[in-house]
């Protein structure tokens, strides 16, 4: 079996073993340096995992990194060897800019290729992993107005809807050989040093924030501490499939922006129209900004796990505390 970087695995190993219980201790983790990634990392180890990271370069330190390069089918199979679970959070950032052809194109191949490549080494491999947590998104759900959204409800329409089922679908190789896989329908993540909450901070901080569109939609968000967390819960228990992983009080649009006015102590009373968002940024705008999901978390309270930052309130102060 051919493992060094920069050759292209071959070799076919099917298990016949079937995937049994056991302690996941020994985390790979792909999107290692990623807004969610990088608190996952130094979180699993302070709490006594050994984690790897999946890198795209070669590897600098061969005791904690493995080398993977999904754009050339790349993967070092030899280095997942006696790895006990696997979190992929790889992925294009689907708000970094308008969705041209090109854009969708490079976003579908980050996640769906990506998450295919990994999911067939992994069912290659002797003896697989126990268990793959493999980012998702509430994407799923599409614009949805009021509806309660659990794991139950189906998928909406759009482009980000029918990517976020593909990428789903892409772990059916890893499911197949028995490994135990869970879908992480994240929602809007806090975190003040990326991602939307820090694209929003300046304009508030400007006094120039508040509500986009009428404001009426509904925001499924999480805390990142929550869903670092969260994944450590779902590393310890036996769930599969499809978990919405967001705080249990998703809120308006029109209230998430006074929410975070009051936290920064500044006013959320300058509309972003609805046609100047899709002036701007067109589907993506429609799809990301405007759209509403009234997600909830049934599956990951079902299991046990308890927000730190059930209100949102207690999580942007504590956000923006930090």
């Amino acid at each position: 079996m051919s493992t060094r970087p920069g050759r292209r695995q071959r070799q076919t190993i099917v298990s016949e073993q079937p995937v049994t219980k056991r302690a996941c201790r020994r985390i790979a983790v792909s999107g290692a340096g990623g807004l969610v990634g990088s608190a996952l990392v130094p979180h699993l180890r302070a709490a006594g995992y050994e984690v790897l990271r999946l890198v795209r370069r070669p590897p600098l330190d061969a005791s904690d990194e493995i080398y993977w390069n999904p754009v050339r089918g790349e993967l070092d199979l030899h280095g997942l060897s006696g790895i006990d679970a696997v979190v992929h959070l790889a992925g294009e950032n689907i708000a970094a800019g308008r969705w041209t052809p090109s854009r969708k194109a490079a976003i579908r191949d980050s996640r769906v290729a990506a998450t295919r490549l990994l999911c067939e080494g992994l069912a290659r491999l002797p003896k697989p992993p126990a268990a793959l947590i493999a980012a998702s998104a509430v994407g799923y759900y599409g614009d949805r107005g009021d509806e309660p959204l659990t794991e139950e409800s189906g998928p909406g329409t759009g482009f980000l809807p029918e990517l976020v089922r593909a990428w789903e679908a892409a772990t059916e190789p890893a499911r197949r050989t028995g490994l135990r896989v869970v879908n992480l329908r994240t929602g809007l993540v806090l975190a003040r040093e990326g991602g939307a909450l820090a694209r929003m901070l300046r304009p508030f901080r400007l006094f120039v924030g508040g509500p986009v569109g009428d404001g009426r939609q509904y925001w499924s968000w999480i805390a990142r501490s929550d869903l670092v967390t969260a994944i450590e819960h779902l590393l310890r228990t036996e769930v599969s499939g499809p978990v919405n992983v967001t705080a249990p009080e998703p809120v308006r649009n029109g209230e998430f922006a006074r929410i975070l006015g009051r936290a920064l102590n500044r006013p959320a009373a300058v509309r972003l129209p609805s046609w100047l968002v899709k002036l701007a940024f067109g589907q993506m705008g429609t799809e990301l900004l405007l759209a509403s999901a009234r997600v909830l978390p049934e599956r990951l309270i079902a299991t046990g796990f308890s927000h730190r930052y059930p209100q949102l309130d207690q999580a942007l102060r504590a956000e923006l505390a930090r």
